[in-house]
């Protein structure tokens, strides 16, 4: 289910950890087949879980606990903004609004040619940056502004 590639770099956050904790491996394992197949299925999750020699519940809590994790399909750029209180106080309503707004889309939606999904999210540690949003987990765009935004989204356009 999951390339060689993708196999070896689990088994490499697997020896990160003692023999008998190989479930300790899991947010690694979730991550690289997120990454390689772009969300996590069911089967997917228990197809990590069985490589971790853990039930499968487990990897799933995982899964659905965490928001850097997508249960479902998203789209080519995962927008995720922080509507915490610190980012809210500093103007992460208003970009989501305007967000929502340019795309066409509300929070948990993706546009229809599949290219934007917009998340709202939990703290993500940059209070000071704030407001800000989380492209496809990895790149963080900080002071945003309607301006920013639209600068950023015609970037990923």
């Amino acid at each position: 289910m999951l390339s060689q590639e993708s196999l070896n770099q689990i088994n490499a956050e697997i020896a990160k950890y003692p023999v008998d904790q190989k479930q300790s491996a899991v947010m690694g394992a979730l991550r690289i087949a997120q990454g390689e197949k772009g969300w996590l299925s069911r089967e997917l999750i228990e197809y990590v879980a069985n490589l971790l020699d853990m039930p499968a519940i487990a990897a799933y809590e995982v899964a659905t606990f965490y928001n850097m994790y997508d249960t479902q399909p998203v789209g080519r750029h995962k927008l995720t903004v922080c509507t915490n209180l610190p980012c809210a106080l500093m103007g992460a309503n208003e970009i989501g609004e305007h967000l929502k707004k340019r795309l066409g889309i509300g929070y948990g939606e993706t546009t229809e040619d599949g290219r934007f999904t917009l998340k709202e999210g939990e703290c993500m540690g940059a209070c000071g940056d704030a407001p800000m949003c989380l492209h496809n987990n990895h790149v963080m765009h900080t002071h945003l502004t309607p301006e920013r935004v639209d600068a950023m989204l015609d970037d990923l356009e």
